[in-house]
């Protein structure tokens, strides 16, 4: 799995931290930042869901 944000679409929502705060935070803008770009295979589910409930749809999750 590969993670990627576009911070210029970010709304700081904050859907990807509460779904997934080992991968996801936010920087002091409330802009979502990237804690592990390539996560565990135990977290790939909550990696998943954080992107689909993305309001702005700034989280792009690709399966390797």
């Amino acid at each position: 799995m590969r993670i990627t944000v576009d911070s210029d679409r970010c709304v700081g929502a904050g859907q990807c931290v509460l779904s997934a705060p080992d991968v996801f935070d936010q920087d002091e803008d409330g802009l979502v930042v990237v804690l592990d770009p390539r996560p565990a295979p135990g977290e790939h589910d909550v990696v998943q869901q954080a992107g689909d409930l993305c309001p702005a749809h700034a989280i792009t999750v690709n399966e390797d």
